[in-house]
């Protein structure tokens, strides 16, 4: 069923901790249960993406009820990337019938729809337009200015968010704790929405 996904990229030795995801039938939803079994928990491509395992289903289930609270009984996440960018299908949605993914981006505070099902999404979206689904050209350039390649437990992100004003720019990311990331970008995007565009955000303290 993923085919032409599995030939374009490749599982990282260092990431691979195969685990099935029970929780992949929260939207009875047979091809992520399938996703899930096949490639939970593996590394694609030095990082650049992961499916995920049953704690990050969790981890990523949090992040949404708390940034993203509109979508958290419609969705349910199976990979992020290595900006810590997480990827969910939605059941409000369809495509050639069957649930459309949706990105929901820490780094932005943004959710957006991706015009795919799951199986286009890996055998097609991925490997056409991996620019915009994954920004490989700014991975490559984190690699080139000697950035590790992220862990399964671990993300590229941005120091100041790209909705509180900063740039997007490999001197603005830094290597992360994945839950850690989710969970400060997660309040920070939860406080903000809402305020009237231009509103000065003070100084924010990390504990």
């Amino acid at each position: 069923m993923f085919t032409r996904f599995e030939a374009h990229f490749r599982r990282d030795a260092f990431a691979v901790s195969l685990e099935h995801t029970g929780g992949a039938t929260k939207l009875n939803e047979p091809r992520l249960a399938e996703l899930l079994r096949e490639f939970g928990g593996v590394s694609f491509n030095g990082g650049l993406y992961r499916v995920m395992t049953e704690n990050a289903v969790t981890l990523g289930n949090a992040f949404i009820a708390c940034a993203f609270s509109q979508y958290c009984e419609r969705v349910m996440p199976f990979a992020y990337d290595w900006l810590g960018r997480l990827f969910a299908i939605d059941c409000t949605r369809m495509e050639e019938g069957a649930p459309a993914i949706l990105m929901l981006e820490p780094g932005t505070g943004q959710a957006l729809q991706i015009p795919c099902n799951l199986i286009s999404f890996h055998e097609n979206e991925l490997i056409e337009y991996g620019e915009e689904a994954l920004a490989v050209t700014f991975y490559k350039q984190w690699i080139e200015n000697g950035g590790d390649a992220p862990m399964q437990n671990q993300c590229v992100g941005y120091k100041k968010p790209l909705f509180l004003g900063g740039k997007d720019v490999c001197e603005n990311v830094e290597m992360v704790d994945l839950d850690v990331y989710w969970t400060i970008t997660a309040q920070l995007i939860h406080k903000v929405r809402g305020l009237p565009s231009g509103t000065r955000i003070g100084k924010v303290d990390i504990d």
